[in-house]
């Protein structure tokens, strides 16, 4: 294999946009959630493995999530990234009740933050936010503005709840004012759609994952939210959560849907589903280390639309990157893929 290197020798920095991280706090606070009894079964299915199993995979993910020193940095220089995007891992503190998720969100944030000015030129952050409080998450967006994160991570639902809910749209009305990108990034399903996944364990990454946050992304689209903010951008990491995929079908089953009247809050919006995807998402390969995937994606919605990322420490094998390096590619789509797409997305 290819030794890789940071630097940009090949022609384009490598900047890893969907990289995770947990204050050690965090997972305390996680196994204080198990001991006591979550009623998630989604939660209790992930985390209960993670922080449970001493398997190889298990433990080395404990331990690289909550290094943001010598281990994590040593990573990347054997994996050639030059830069992370870092967020809170799933699903963050969208688990806790209010007041726990409000003062999770302080000092997680307060940490990622002082990782990222000890490494400027290594790690980017990006705002957690508790939208169990909404009014609190907008200002928490202002205060992650002024410490230097370049977007807001939102672990797609919180306690089953959906942001096209108009009670959360302070959140996007912040996002709007600081120009700041929402990643909506996975969760493991609700209650109310999680169980046959987990009868034949399906509710992770394996495919959990994609269902619930492509379902998210599309309340948003048929809700009717990017005609009340037309300027919000939202990235979707793995694909888009296959929603480039689906395009043709999105459009066609919509148009008709509106046409017959079925449900009386789905209304006719300004676009067709594949043209909010166009015009208001940003899609990261996060997982989906596939050519002919990220072809497709970038053929879909546009070559500026799709970035580069990793999914740090869940799946970070070198293997991967040197595939991505050697896609038929020309340079100037293989630079923005790699690295300029994201210096515009993240306003680095």
């Amino acid at each position: 294999m290819p030794e890789l290197k940071t630097g940009g020798a090949q022609g384009y920095l490598r900047i890893a946009t969907e990289e995770a991280f947990a204050p050690p706090e965090l997972m305390q606070a996680y196994r204080k959630l198990l001991a006591t009894g979550s009623d998630d079964p989604g939660f209790q299915s992930l985390w209960g493995f993670y922080l449970g199993s001493k398997s190889p995979r298990a433990v080395a993910i404990i331990e690289r999530l909550q290094d943001m020193g010598a281990r994590r940095l040593a990573d990347m220089d054997e994996r050639g990234i030059d830069r992370q995007i870092v967020a809170v891992t799933a699903p963050g503190v969208q688990i806790f009740d209010r007041d726990t998720a409000v003062a999770m969100t302080t000092l997680s944030n307060d940490q990622l933050a002082e990782h990222c000015r000890k490494h400027p030129t290594r790690y980017t952050g990006m705002v957690a936010v508790a939208p169990q409080d909404p009014a609190h998450a907008a200002k928490e967006i202002e205060r992650g503005a002024k410490l230097g994160f370049k977007a807001i991570i939102i672990n797609s639902h919180t306690h089953g709840e959906y942001l096209d809910d108009p009670k959360f749209w302070p959140i996007f009305e912040a996002a709007d004012a600081y120009h700041l990108p929402v990643y909506i990034h996975p969760n493991t399903p609700p209650k109310a759609m999680i169980t046959p996944m987990l009868e034949s364990g399906l509710d992770g990454a394996i495919f959990g994952f994609g269902v619930e946050t492509g379902m998210h992304a599309m309340r948003l689209i048929v809700m009717g939210v990017f005609d009340r903010f037309p300027h919000l951008k939202i990235i979707l990491g793995h694909m888009g959560e296959a929603l480039p995929f689906w395009s043709y079908r999105l459009d066609f089953m919509h148009s008709a849907t509106v046409r017959s009247q079925r449900y009386d809050f789905m209304k006719p919006l300004k676009k067709k589903p594949s043209e909010y995807l166009r015009d208001n998402f940003y899609i990261t390969n996060s997982g989906v280390a596939w050519e002919p995937a990220i072809k497709f994606t970038q053929a879909t919605i546009g070559v500026d639309n799709v970035l580069y990322a990793m999914d740090y420490p869940y799946q970070e094998t070198p293997e991967e990157v040197v595939a991505l390096d050697a896609m038929a590619m020309d340079l100037a789509t293989k630079r923005k893929f790699f690295q300029t797409n994201a210096e515009i997305v993240f306003n680095l």
